[in-house]
Order: structure tokens, then C-alpha cells, then sequence
């Protein structure tokens, strides 16, 4: 795919990766095998049928591919820039096997971009259901959610603690990567469901989820707030001025826009020489933007080796283009203060591999005398995050040991028609599996209230109340 050079992108926010020529997509979709078996489909956390609609842009036939996509998913122009298809789909290609696998992903956000300048969007007849169903949080797996209880009839409502819908695709993927255009125009095709969006509304400071399902009188509600609460290293000058979370900077950068201060008055001073902790996609994130603010160089600090990266291979190697400078086994003990309550450097340790962690990955360990100190004057820590405790806090939800939801198997939380899903549940996870996860609350949700699903057809067993199977549970709902 034809890209921007790293020179002339590394000092603007337009998007990195220019599209597909529709003769690139027609191309591309001409390696696809069409495997019987679809190992690309099973590598989808939603399960979209893949070799179908890349049969039809190899037909020609957009629409038709777009059609396929948006059975399944929702977002095709957002997932096919973010998801890691490398590790999912394209990761089981046939293809992948002996040559490069087929561009899932490319050709997902080819027919996706095309949908958007095109104006289609996918709106059934919806007959109202009468139940009224309540999101908590924008997000991937909100917005999922909010789209399946619309088409089932709901009146639905989403509540965004910012001012503006989206959640972390908005807060925390920079424009070169994910366009905010884009966004809202995947956000305006739930408008067109009937969805209603409340921003500036914080559920747990407001109202609590409790209020939500009786005096305010939703039916059902589904809590997908994600997990946006830094985490920060715990070593002396962590408090010093200089030190933020990459959360920070990209909220005031991407939602906020710094980037385009002083025209919107959202003050971030960058530093000349910027220090970012950890090597995943929001690590890369906050680097690449550091560079485009101003930075005069940019480093990463990293306690394990390339290899345990958990950052996409494209982030890492658009970033080293840039001119992002990278030190691996190094990890941070100390911040310096310059005297005056900011940040002169780092004191860094370090690192060799050591035997594999529970998480499969090689275990860092400090070589003994190897300390050092690293002139820096912003440090930026991207090392992952936690749960916001505000809904732990304010409701009577049951969470689990590290402060995430507890659901069942079903994304049923403790409170009766509450669920919950997406990385307020799982922790930090990718767009795609949030997406899954709200689909797999609504259709829990969709049970709860007895909505038949249409895509299961009805059951004939032997007991039966004027032919209807009495495992269909029909009743009425009566609000005293």
C-alpha cells in the first residue's frame, strides 16, 4: 500500500498509509484461494466471512462486498486500519503458508473507505421492540452493542463521559492512523439505527447504573467503559512536572487537539528530548506523535528485546522510519529532577532475558552494575493500563481481583440485565475482540428481554401452547 514519505509524514498527522488503487484491490483479491476449510475466518474474533467478500470485490462488486462486512461487522474502515489481522486473520492465511498472506486488512478498509464516500449504510426495517437499553461508553464495544439492540427494536441510548462519541478511537489513536472522518461517519451510520448519543455524561458521578434500571427505566444496560486508567512505574520522580501517561498526551493531542494549538486552547508542552516507556501500539502511538509535536528526538525505552515487542511489526518499523531512536533491555529506576521540580533524565538499568513469565514471554533481568543516566526532559509512560474504579466505586457490581467486571460466560454482570464487556472486562485488548464482545452482550441482552433472534430459526419440540414450542418462553411484560 502506498504511504507518505517517513521525512515529510513524521511533521504532519494526515494519515500514513494512502489506500488501495481499486486495480491494487482487484489485484490482491485475486491471491485469495477461497479455502473450503476458511482458516482466515476462524482467526476472526467476529468471524467475518472473508473469502466471500473478497470474491466480490474480485466480481467488481463493492456494494456486494460491503454488504458481506457489515453482517458481521460494523466498523470495516476502522478495523481494517487497527486490528492486528497479522496475529488473526492473516495470520491463518493459506497463503501466508509459502508467500505473503492476502491483505485481509487492506482490503477491509478499501471496501470500507469506498462505502463512506459512496454514503452506504446498511438500515433494515426495525419494528420497535419497546424495551429501552442503555450503553455505557463509546467505544468499539459500545458502539458493537448499540447497533445490535437498535436492529432488534430497542430505543437506545449511549452515555460518553467526553464530549464527543467514539471512546478510545477517538482519545487514543492518532489521526495519522485512524482519521477522525472516520469515525464519525462509522458513528453516523448508528445515528441512522435510531441510536442517540449523550456525551459529557459520567455514569457513577451523575447517576449511578442502579438509577439506570429503575427509576430511569432502562430495561437493560450494558457497561463498556474500557480500561483507561494509566498505569505509572511506582519509582522515585514519578510526580515530578514532566511525567505524564501516554493517556494524557493522546487525549490532549487526539481529542482535545493540541495538535493544533494555539487555534484550539488545549496547552502540551513537548519536550526536545522525549523518553517513552514501553514498546506497544499506544507506545508507538505517543512516539510517532512526540516526533510530529515538535520533539527533536524521540526514544523508547524498553526492558525486553525487539522480539517480545508487543507492538504491530508496521507500527515498529514506521516508527524507526520516522527517526524514532530505540533502546532495548533498558528499563527505568529513577527520574531526575533538574532542581527545579521537572525532569532532567532518567536513571536506567540494564536488562538480559532471563527464563520465560507466565505470559510466555522471556523474563527481564537487571545486570548487576550496569546502571546509567539518560538526559530527557519528558517522559511519557506506555505501559499499559487498568480499570477506571469509578464504576467499582459507585454500584454494586461485583468486579475482580484486579478491579475489572466480573461477567459469566453470557457478559452477565452480578446486577440482574446489566452486562458488560470489552476491556472493562478482558483488560487491554484490540478493537475487533471489544466489537465481539459487545455483540455477544447484546445478544445475551437480547435473550434477557426474550427478543427472538431472527438469525435462529424456531425450534418444533413436542410440548407445545397453540403450536408455539414452550422453550420459546412467550410472555408479556407487564411495568408495575
Amino acid at each position: 500500500m502506498p504511504e507518505q514519505p517517513a521525512a515529510v509524514r513524521a511533521r504532519n498527522f494526515e494519515e500514513v498509509a494512502c489506500g488501495y488503487h481499486p486495480d491494487d484491490a482487484l489485484r490482491e483479491s485475486e491471491r485469495c484461494l477461497m479455502c473450503p476449510d476458511q482458516p482466515c475466518v476462524s482467526g476472526c474474533p467476529v468471524g467475518i466471512n472473508i473469502p466471500g467478500f473478497i470474491q466480490k470485490i474480485n466480481q467488481k462488486d463493492l456494494r456486494g462486498a460491503y454488504d458481506i462486512l457489515t453482517e458481521t461487522s460494523l466498523l470495516p474502515a476502522i478495523c481494517g486500519r487497527v486490528c492486528p489481522q497479522e496475529n488473526q486473520c492473516e495470520g491463518k492465511c493459506t497463503v501466508g503458508d509459502s508467500l505473503e498472506p492476502v491483505a485481509i486488512g487492506r482490503l477491509e478498509r478499501f471496501v470500507g473507505d469506498t462505502a463512506i464516500r459512496e454514503g452506504w449504510a446498511n438500515i433494515p426495517y426495525i419494528e420497535p421492540s419497546g424495551f429501552k437499553v442503555g450503553i455505557i461508553g463509546s467505544g468499539p464495544a459500545g458502539m458493537a452493542c448499540a447497533a445490535d439492540m437498535a436492529k432488534a427494536g430497542c430505543d437506545v441510548t449511549v452515555f460518553e463521559a467526553f464530549h464527543q462519541p467514539g471512546g478510545v478511537l477517538k482519545y487514543g489513536i492518532p489521526d495519522f492512523r485512524l482519521p477522525n472522518s472516520v469515525i464519525d461517519a462509522e458513528i453516523n451510520n448508528l445515528r441512522k439505527l435510531g441510536v442517540k448519543f449523550q456525551c459529557n455524561t459520567l455514569v457513577g458521578r451523575l447517576f449511578t447504573v442502579e438509577q439506570m434500571t429503575t427509576e430511569m427505566g432502562f430495561d437493560a444496560v450494558f457497561v463498556g467503559v474500557g480500561a483507561g486508567y494509566p498505569t505509572m512505574l511506582g519509582i522515585p520522580g514519578d510526580s515530578l512536572n514532566g511525567v505524564l501517561s501516554a493517556n494524557e498526551l493522546l487525549t490532549r493531542c487526539n481529542l482535545m487537539r493540541a495538535k493544533e494549538f494555539p487555534n484550539f486552547d488545549t496547552p502540551q508542552p513537548i519536550g526536545k528530548r522525549v523518553a517513552v516507556v514501553g514498546a506497544g501500539n499506544t507506545a508507538m502511538d505517543a512516539m510517532r506523535v512526540s516526533l510530529r509535536l515538535g520533539a527533536e528526538k524521540v526514544y523508547c525505552i524498553y526492558r525486553r528485546s525487539r522480539k517480545e515487542a508487543p507492538a504491530r511489526a508496521e507500527e515498529v518499523h514506521h516508527a524507526e522510519e520516522e527517526g524514532v531512536e530505540f533502546h532495548w533491555l533498558t528499563n527505568p529506576v529513577a527520574v531526575l529532577d533538574n532542581g527545579s521540580g521537572g525532569v532532567r533524565g532518567m536513571r536506567c538499568v540494564r536488562m538480559e532475558l532471563g527464563e520465560p513469565d507466565e505470559s510466555g514471554r522471556r523474563r527481564p533481568v537487571p545486570v548487576p552494575g550496569s546502571e546509567f543516566d539518560f538526559e530527557v526532559d519528558l517522559i511519557v509512560y506506555a505501559i499499559g493500563t487498568n480499570a477506571n474504579p469509578i464504576m467499582g466505586q459507585t454500584s454494586k457490581l461485583k468486579l475482580n481481583k484486579w478491579g475489572y467486571i466480573d461477567t459469566d460466560a453470557n457478559l452477565a454482570t452480578s446486577m440482574a440485565g446489566v452486562f458488560a464487556g470489552g476491556d472493562i472486562v478482558t483488560g487491554a485488548a484490540t478493537v475487533i475482540m471489544a466489537m465481539g464482545a459487545g455483540r455477544k452482550a447484546a445478544a445475551s441482552m437480547k435473550a434477557y428481554l426474550g427478543i427472538r433472534d431472527p438469525q435462529h430459526p424456531y425450534h418444533s419440540g413436542e410440548d407445545t401452547l397453540f403450536g408455539i414450542d414452550l422453550a420459546e418462553k412467550n410472555f408479556v411484560r407487564v411495568r408495575a
